[in-house]
This record gives C-alpha cells, structure tokens and sequence, in this order.
C-alpha cells in the first residue's frame, strides 16, 4: 500500500480526490490537509510516502518549498499542472518528483503515484529538455569562473590596466609592447571569459585577482 497524504486549500476538491484514490487497491490515503502547518503536523503523525499537491494559488512554489525543506523521504507529485517550461521548471526546483498536467486522467493520476512511490521521476519526455538545459545553467553558474578560465599573467596586467580606462595604444605605451600585441591579448581574453565587451572583461578580472593568486596562476 502507497501511503499518500492530500493538499488542497479547497474541501470538497481534496475529500472527493481522497474517496476516489481509496477505491484503488494499492492506495491508502493517510489524510488530507488545507495549509504548511496542518500539512507538515500529519506528514509527522501519518508517515506518507507521497504527497498530492494541487497547484491552483501563486504560492503554490513557495509552499512546496516550504514543505520539502522541513521533510525529507516524502515524494510529491504536483496535480493540475499546466506544462509550462517555466512551470515545470519551478517544480523542479521546488522538489517535486512528477506530476500530472490539468488534462490528465485518474489513470495517468495512479501511475504517477506508483512510480513515484517506487522512486522514479515522472516528468513528460518533451519538458526534459528544458530541465536538462537548466541543470546545465544552475551548474555554470555555480562552478567557480577561475576553473573555467586559464589567463595568462600578461592577459591579467592587460585585463586591470583596462579597468583603469586606458586605450590599447596607452597599454602598449605602458607595458612597451606592440599595439598589435596588446589587440591580441585583448581578443583572447574576451574569448577566453566568454564575454564582448572589454569593461565586462575588466570586471570579472579584477573580481577574479584575489581567487586567481590564491589558485597559484
């Protein structure tokens, strides 16, 4: 038996839902709740194994947050939800494990809750993707930029003295090099740090020094 607890600010949408499921031989729904509090209280005393969320309010995310960071071993699979990517994607990252679109029938409802329960992740094939390229991004993002770029001690003097508002001509001046030279630095250190402008390069430069001494570079 699948031990799964129901929230659904409405009454009669989360009882109905609650008579239905228990007619199926391998659901036992444990309670049903209206709001975080009453909702974490059972999710305590009832031990479910799934949670049906229904997204019906905008904090809805908020609350599912809310619930996944005060529980853990509960899966929740969200109802009603309209396949959006930047729904799903919302989902995601507010923990849930699958869910069921607004069109969605009580048969695709109990297979959720079954795969669910057996620790799959129910999401539709044409919305991962969209998850795959967030996971990416959330990565990048988080991934120190010292390991993604190697610059070179001259790319570094160049990169400051250009946050400093000196032309190329003022570099080569300064560091008595050619201006061809210094153009050259420039273009590898804006491919380099993935960016098109040279402020934008001087920026992340002098953000970067401390993390890049440190690295031993």
């Amino acid at each position: 038996m699948i031990r799964i607890l129901i929230v659904d600010s409405t009454r009669i949408y989360r009882e109905g839902l609650a008579q239905i499921l228990e007619r199926e031989p391998e659901i036992d729904v444990v309670a049903t709740t209206a709001d975080l509090d009453e909702t974490l209280s059972r999710i305590h005393e009832r031990g479910p194994e799934v949670l049906l969320f229904r997204m019906t309010e905008s904090e809805s995310i908020p609350l599912l947050s809310g619930i996944a960071k005060a529980t853990s071993g509960v899966r929740t699979v969200a109802l009603g939800v309209s396949e959006t990517e930047d729904e799903i994607i919302a989902c995601a990252e507010a923990g849930v494990a699958g869910y069921v679109p607004r069109d969605g029938s009580l048969h695709d409802l109990v297979a959720t809750i079954s795969g669910v329960a057996r620790g799959e992740v129910r999401y539709s094939p044409r919305i991962v993707a969209p998850l795959l390229r967030r996971v990416a991004t959330l990565a990048a993002e988080r991934q120190p930029r010292t390991t993604l770029v190697h610059l070179t001690p001259r790319e570094r003097e160049i990169g400051q003295l250009i946050g400093t508002g000196l032309s190329n001509k003022e570099i080569a001046r300064h560091l008595s090099i050619e201006v061809r030279t210094v153009k050259n630095h420039v273009h590898n250190i804006l491919e380099k740090l993935q960016v098109h402008r040279r402020g934008e390069a001087a920026a992340l430069i002098m953000g970067l020094q401390p993390a890049v001494r440190g690295a031993g570079f």
